[in-house]
């Protein structure tokens, strides 16, 4: 019998050993997941092939990028079927077809700004795109910023600085934007996701959170937001009950509607080890991609850390 998560109007059903690779393939860890009008599925991965490529079934159609990504990092659908990759290891953001082409780039590859000097980019993290096509970018594990770029990548604006204020960032993880222009931006270490306007006024923020990691909103007017939460990483609470790692789902608000995940971190059906990056099809079914090779030996420091492990993962939505 299969495994069903979640509760209310988002119930859904484990599909286990989904992703179908070659003979030899590794994801080593899926960092972040889209999905395309044709329901292809985009793995960004640190193994040897970064982009990975399957369809609805989990089969593996092509890959590319293979030498192009030092450590893959956030990945977001521009509504015209580019995809927007951001690389923490080499500084920068691209726009790509979906074939692999590049079409813009932001950053100098391989290049950091000085840690946290606040000028793009140090390791960034994410890229989301706003209702009239500006591009928003977290930045990120080396500063404490959202820059706001043109569509050809001139830099507008910039907000945000380290500390726990409205507006200040203890590690500005991902974001993500909806119709009517909000932006939200997941505030990982201070355990919550801020919600401010286009031009980074601050608004409001989400608590009831856990390191909030990966963020999905699509471009509804009132969006569901779906929020992948890394659990506790110091050993005296690693143990601790209910705190992660799980994936949330909660209305444009904030309010919660759903949560699944063990109480513990695990590699069981219902469990997580570290939901990184998700996405959303057209069927309502979650996509969660893991970075279990990075967390392993917070969640399980007596075992040895695997090559491979579940790493890219599919909830079918039961209607």
């Amino acid at each position: 019998m299969a495994d069903i998560v979640g509760s209310g109007d988002f119930k859904y059903r484990v599909v286990e050993n989904w992703a179908k690779l070659p003979d030899g393939w590794s994801f080593k860890e899926v960092a972040a997941v889209g999905v395309d009008t044709e329901g292809r599925v985009y793995a960004f991965n640190r193994g040897q092939h970064p982009m990975i490529v399957l369809d609805r079934d989990g089969n593996f159609l092509r890959s590319w990028g293979e030498g192009l990504w030092p450590r893959a990092h956030g990945l977001h659908m521009g509504p015209d079927e580019s995809i927007y990759l951001t690389d923490d290891g080499a500084h920068c953001v691209r726009k790509c077809s979906l074939d692999g082409k590049i079409l813009l780039e932001i950053g100098i590859p391989g290049r950091p700004s000085p840690y946290m000097s606040g000028e793009p980019f140090h390791r960034c993290t994410h890229t989301a795109l706003s209702p009239t096509g500006e591009i928003y970018v977290s930045d990120g594990y080396g500063n404490a910023k959202v820059h706001k770029f043109s569509p050809d990548g001139k830099l507008l604006m910039s907000w945000g600085e380290p500390g726990t204020g409205p507006g200040e960032f203890n590690i500005v993880h991902n974001i993500c934007t909806d119709a009517d222009g909000w932006v939200y931006v997941a505030d990982r270490e201070n355990h919550r996701v801020q919600v401010f306007d286009g031009n980074g006024k601050y608004e409001t923020q989400w608590n009831n959170l856990h390191r909030p990691c990966g963020l999905y909103m699509d471009y509804t007017r009132y969006p569901v937001c779906y929020i992948g939460e890394l659990g506790p990483s110091m050993a005296v609470n690693r143990a601790s009950p209910n705190l992660g790692p799980r994936v949330s789902i909660v209305d444009h608000q904030g309010k919660l509607l759903s949560r699944f995940g063990d109480a513990h971190a695990g590699l069981g059906p219902t469990a997580f080890l570290g939901p990184h990056g998700m996405c959303v099809d057209s069927h309502g079914d979650i996509y969660v991609g893991e970075v279990s090779w990075t967390l392993w030996p917070s969640s399980f420091p007596e075992t040895p850390r695997p090559e491979t492990l579940r790493c890219l993962r599919k909830f079918e939505k039961l209607h």
